[in-house]
């Protein structure tokens, strides 16, 4: 190996990786300097890389103690890596449990086995230090003490072996779901834009069609002066709320707030309300200027009339979200300021250097002179987790088993809140993206910035506790979009086609580990999307771990190329037909997606075009060989012929049938749209996270092919109240 290869190695750059279609793809040298750079080692030459290896190797001699240590609950003994000083002789130890308890004891550093041999005239030594392991699961910390030197310590993580998983989901209790898009939801209630309270109304609809889970988008905060930049997997912070999902009516200072019920009566409002109700896309500007002075007035109302409890209750929100709620509403309102002085200004690398650092004394400053508008911010988070929590408490009331599942999106915009907090965790110079694989054969660029795996395990993993905590948060179930990034991410350098990225490694073990412990705190089911290029073993690590598999019914294929039959789909696995990025259940058999696609430019070649169209036919024939072999076959139905309803519920009777735990329904089939939410590799071309339901709230309550898909899910899984099932498994 050359030098260069040794440091993309030790930083976690994978040499090699297999694509869609097998073939090994070689990382090209000038890729891995390129992702070098961007972690922020400097190595235009093999003098210079040799250089940096040695300067890692000096900083991890510097530090007695890893930084954390992930361990396994069953683990009965610790074994820690002590780096010290020659010539210590005792050493002191002592763990301090997450509930309090503490033990310790000493040992004398020579006695401890060495990790390996001393580097000559080294002034340090490496050794192991093995103790009993704490058998509660939790967040532990253990202290190491020696004779001249500064105390260290490190974050000790003990967690179980598998996620929650609700008792015979993947067994004798399957149960199916409705996902959906919040904002795509009509209502004669909402204001243009589905809402907290349309969720509210839906999951109790939802639960008395049998359904026991209400799978829904990312809910993460958005850019409120830039609504229209509406994609919910390039988000502002994944650690907040979309305030632009309130439901105003339901806010309790309308109530007394006269001046704000007669802004919401005027002529004008009532108008633009209207327009925005019957708009066939999500206006996202219009329905913000709607609804953002009238919060900002039933603020004014709350600090004048609330009573000692609400006033209680929002502070006691503030303290337990602390400096990551403060961080975030101070950089809205930063980001106000400057964007409206300049468009550039939006991203926050081009504020004044002051103001870049979130800890700055400027940023105090005016943290100080605008605490009015940072308050107001703060108080629509409350507001926002108020009746999220009162849509999930409706679910629980009506007896689903799992309630709603939330959905945590691979990365946040890099000129959002999450960057400017954190710049630290994140690799500004790189995008998170996809290799060319079957239906993208260019590959994808998603433009957001990955984790940096190095600081994420310095920092002890803070970040990546913070996200799994703050998106179970409400939830019965949490959904991973692209969850191979628990293992590695493709990173494509600033500059370079999509093609042209490599494999960056993260501790898996580690991050499966605290998902599991998060997911037992919460009693949350947790689903790893894993769709797309998959590593080898990747889906029987999840599996271990009790992390259900997303299978996308027009992704199962077995060896001959026949889709895989109800029998063979794994018990631990959510079924559906698809997902937001891929066609309805119409626009696949219409082939409308590859239409699209080829309408903008999405395909390298009209020969490209033509082979789908192909491919495309191969599969209506083999979707309806399926069917025919699981009993629901269709014999009037031409595989050339138009998409008809009891197609639609011939393959929701198929995916019922599966083993899998968990079935969902997208709402986009229950309701036949042929345009899917989004098509990726698009921006504006395409009038993406758009496109509102062809039926509202209202009509889909007494339409008779939803009620008639629930009787056919609920034949294969009839509904079992939560309540009467056991914990967990």
């Amino acid at each position: 190996m050359s030098v260069l290869d040794r440091l993309a190695e030790r930083m976690g750059i994978e040499p090699e990786f297999k694509d869609a279609t097998g073939k090994i793809r070689r990382t090209d040298p000038k890729v891995s300097r390129s992702l070098l750079n961007s972690m922020g080692l400097e190595v235009e030459n093999a003098r210079k890389a040799q250089s940096m290896l040695r300067e890692l190797e000096r900083t991890e001699a510097g530090c007695s103690l890893p930084p954390v240590m992930v361990v396994a609950q069953s683990a009965t003994r610790l074994a820690v890596p002590l780096t010290l000083p020659r010539g210590i002789e005792v050493v002191r130890w002592s763990v301090r449990e997450e509930d309090g308890a503490s033990r310790e004891g000493e040992v004398p550093f020579s006695q401890l086995a060495p990790l390996h041999a001393r580097k000559a005239g080294s002034a340090f030594e490496c050794r192991r230090l093995v103790i009993q392991c704490p058998a509660k699961i939790g967040y532990h910390r253990l202290r190491i003490e020696a004779h001249g030197l500064e105390p260290a310590e490190m974050r000790l993580i003990v967690v179980p072996q598998r996620c929650y998983v609700p008792e015979g989901l993947a067994g004798e209790r399957p149960v199916w779901g409705i996902s959906l898009q919040l904002y795509l939801l009509r209502s004669q209630h909402n204001w243009g834009i589905g809402d907290f309270g349309d969720l509210k109304r839906f999951a109790e609809f939802a639960a008395e069609l049998g359904a026991s889970v209400i799978g829904l988008n990312p809910l993460h905060a958005m850019f409120l002066d830039a609504p229209e930049n509406a994609s919910p997997y390039s988000p502002a912070s994944r650690l907040f709320l979309n305030v632009l999902f309130i439901d105003i009516p339901a806010v309790p200072e309308l109530s007394s707030g006269a001046r704000v019920r007669a802004m919401a009566e005027a002529p004008d409002f009532q108008r633009d309300l209207a327009h925005c109700r019957a708009a066939p896309l999500v206006d996202y500007e219009a329905v913000a200027r709607l609804k953002l002075p009238l919060l900002r007035a039933l603020f004014d109302v709350f600090r004048s009339d609330a009573d000692g409890g609400r006033r209680q209750a929002f502070e006691d929100f503030r303290r337990q979200q602390g400096d990551a709620l403060e961080r975030f509403c101070r950089f809205q309102a930063l980001r106000e300021q400057f964007a409206a002085q300049e468009a550039r200004q939006a991203h926050w690398r081009n504020w004044p250097k002051d103001y870049q650092d979130p800890g700055s004394a400027s940023v105090a400053r005016f943290a100080h002179e605008h605490r009015d508008r940072i308050d107001f911010l703060a108080w629509t988070q409350w507001i926002a987790d108020q009746q999220l929590a009162e849509a999930a408490e409706a679910a629980r009331a009506k007896g689903m088993k799992i309630g709603i599942y939330r959905d945590l999106a691979v990365g946040a915009d890099s000129a959002g809140a999450e960057t400017w907090a954190r710049p630290d965790l994140v690799v500004s110079s790189a995008h998170v993206g996809a290799p060319p694989d079957i239906l993208n054969p260019a590959g994808q660029d998603w433009g957001l910035p990955p984790f940096n795996p190095h600081a994420l395990r310095t920092e002890a993993y803070s970040g990546f506790i913070d996200l799994v905590r703050a998106n179970m948060r409400h939830a019965g179930g949490l959904r991973i979009d692209h969850v191979m990034g628990l293992q590695h991410l493709y990173w494509i350098p600033e500059g370079f086609a999509p093609a042209e990225g490599a494999y960056v490694s993260y501790s898996m073990d580690d991050l499966v580990g605290i998902l599991a412990l998060e997911s037992r705190r919460h009693r949350c089911l947790v689903v790893g999307e894993d769709l797309g290029t998959v590593p080898e073993g990747f889906r029987e690590r999840m599996e271990a771990a009790g992390i259900l598999s997303y299978r996308a019914l027009f992704f199962e294929f077995d060896a001959k190329g026949s889709f895989v039959q109800p029998q063979d789909y794994p018990p631990l696995a959510l079924a559906t037909p698809g997902s937001h990025d891929l066609a309805t259940l119409r626009g696949w058999w219409e082939a409308h997606d590859i239409s699209l696609k080829s309408r903008h430019g999405l395909y390298p070649s009209a020969d490209e075009e033509h082979r789908q169209r192909e491919q495309r036919a191969k599969e209506r024939v083999a979707l309806l060989l399926a069917l025919e072999a699981a009993g629901l076959g269709l014999p009037d139905l031409d595989a050339t012929g138009p998409f008809r309803s009891d197609l639609g519920d011939a393959v929701h009777a198929f995916l019922a049938r599966t083993r899998a735990g968990l079935a969902m329904v997208q709402l986009d089939d229950l309701t036949d749209e042929r345009d899917q939410v989004n098509l990726p590799g698009t921006t504006d071309q395409h009038p993406n996270w758009r496109r509102k339901q062809s039926l509202s709230l209202e009509e889909l309550s007494t339409n008779p092919r939803v009620r008639a898909l629930a009787h056919i899910l609920n034949s294969a899984r009839p509904p079992r109240s939560s309540r009467k099932s056991p914990d967990v498994r």
